[in-house]
Order: structure tokens, then sequence, then C-alpha cells
């Protein structure tokens, strides 16, 4: 903010509401007053209620886009808590309450998806969550780890069927008996893994 525009009311960026309000409304009061006044003096004051009023409607937007922003981030870090105890249903609630929805609603919203094994759906939301903010690295690395999963997903589903595409071997009596066992263990644990670290522990928002 423009500390210009607060030496106009002969205050500083600590005042409150209030204050300014207070202050504003004084000053115009004695520019509406000095405006009648002959020559330069009449000219000076008019030109002045122009300014204190630019200046005021700038300061109180500022205001309100930071305290909006604010109140952004908090609620954001509410569905963050939410998400981390596995409160799904609240989450949700959360999240369709917000009017305004950015990249971070999207991110979030990625997150609840992912934890409903919804991954086409996450991976949406993900994408869209790029598109309004293309250099976030956390948007980033979760789409990446999450086309990987379900890449490995894919390779090991094919690998498991001998009538997949792709697949000419019959089947052997080994897998019959069990003999992928070792295979359906790596995917266990890499699902264990990619739950764990695919949001950054369930959305680790920063």
């Amino acid at each position: 903010m423009n500390n210009q525009l607060y030496d106009l009311f002969g205050l500083t960026e600590e005042a409150t509401d209030e204050e300014l309000k207070e202050r504003y409304s004084e000053l115009k009061k004695k520019y509406n007053e000095d405006r009648w006044l002959d020559g330069e003096a009449g000219n000076e004051a008019a030109k002045m209620l122009g300014k204190l009023d630019v200046a005021y409607a700038e300061i109180m937007s500022e205001r309100r886009e930071r305290s909006k922003n604010t109140e952004g981030k908090s609620a954001y870090q509410e569905i963050t808590e939410l998400l981390k105890a596995e409160k799904l249903s609240e989450a949700q609630a959360a999240l369709d309450a917000f009017n305004e929805r950015g990249a971070e609603w999207h991110y979030l919203q990625a997150v609840v998806f992912y934890k409903k094994n919804w991954s086409n759906e996450s991976k949406k939301q993900l994408e869209i969550a790029m598109q309004m903010d293309p250099g976030n690295r956390k948007y980033q690395e979760a789409y990446g780890k999450l086309n990987a999963k379900n890449d490995y997903q894919r390779q090991s589903a094919q690998a498991q069927d001998p009538y997949a595409p792709g697949n000419g071997a019959p089947v052997h009596d080994g897998d019959q008996m069990g003999g992928n066992a070792c295979t359906e263990c790596i995917s266990c644990c890499y699902t264990y893994l990619c739950v764990n670290c695919l949001f950054n522990l369930c959305c680790g928002c920063r």
C-alpha cells in the first residue's frame, strides 16, 4: 500500500478502519466548506476532495482484499486438518461452501477425490489447479506422482493378466499356485507408499 494515501489523512497503515473513516469524514467536511472560498484556495479544496475520495476507496478496497485472502488461507488450513483426520465428508462440505474457487481449492478437491479412490476425478482437479497456477511445484509434483501411480497399476494389472492386450503367454502353473505373490507384494507396498506421499502426506499445504 502506498503510504502517500495514508499521508492525506495524517494516518499510518496501523490505523483502524474506524479511525480512517472518522478522519475521512472530518476532512470531507472541512474541504466541502473550503471549496467555496475565492481563488486558488477554493480550487485546491475541490482537488483535495477528489483525492480524498480516491485514496479512501483504494485503502478500503485493499483492506477488504487482504482480509478476504487471510480468511481464505485460514479456511484452507481447516480443510487440510480435516483431510489429515480423514474427515472427508466435512472437508467436502467446507469446500462446497466456497464461492470463489482458486487453484488451491481445486488442489484440495483433488486430495478428497484421491482419498475416495477416484483417480480420474482427482487428476482432472489437479489439471485445473495447474492451469490456474502453472508455476506451483506442489501441484506439478502431485500430478506427476498420480500419473506414475496410475501407469504402474496398469502395468502391474497387465503383467498379472495373461490375456491382457499385449500378453500372449499362457498361464503357468507357478502363477496359478501363487507364483506371482512377489508382484502382488510390490504392488501393495507401492500403493501404500503413494497414499502417504502423493499429496505430501495428504495435503501439506503451503
